[in-house]
């Protein structure tokens, strides 16, 4: 039989170990969870810009070739941009490159871009100001 002195329930040091429990559990907890929304965030950027790239890729590569050939020789080099790029004014821009491309290396300076080859052509697009891109090579007849 329990005694009519003891009385059940908490007391105040359970209750005060049980909030300071809580609280040092759910500051790392809440951490992880806005570490992992932002990282969706990021995720989908990511995704976004790498579609927009590969979309523009694709397009380019059902360009006529010699079309490519004129741009890139326009372009003055595979550092400047061709008239392919997005016109200027938007953050997320979408700039082209595009150079004659020296596969073989028949010269040997091991540059790809001196000594090209009149059949292969170097593709490259980018998002101005960032690090993403693709690139690839087209060959003439494909």
């Amino acid at each position: 039989m329990i005694s009519p002195d003891r009385q059940s329930g908490l007391t105040l040091v359970e209750v005060l170990v049980t909030i300071v429990l809580l609280t040092i559990v759910l500051v790392p907890a809440m951490n992880a969870l806005y570490t992992g929304v932002a990282g969706t965030e990021v995720h989908s950027n990511v995704a976004t810009s790498h579609y927009r790239l590969t979309s523009r890729l694709e397009e380019l590569l059902t360009e006529p070739f010699s079309d490519l050939s004129d741009a890139a020789v326009a372009a003055d080099g595979p550092a400047s941009p061709t008239t392919y790029s997005d016109a200027a004014g938007p953050a997320d821009r979408l700039l082209v490159y595009l150079s004659l491309y020296d596969g073989d290396n028949a010269d040997a300076d091991d540059d790809t871009f001196t000594g090209t080859d009149a059949d292969l052509l170097w593709i490259r697009v980018e998002i101005e100001g960032s690090a993403l891109a693709v690139e690839t090579v087209k060959a003439r007849g494909y």
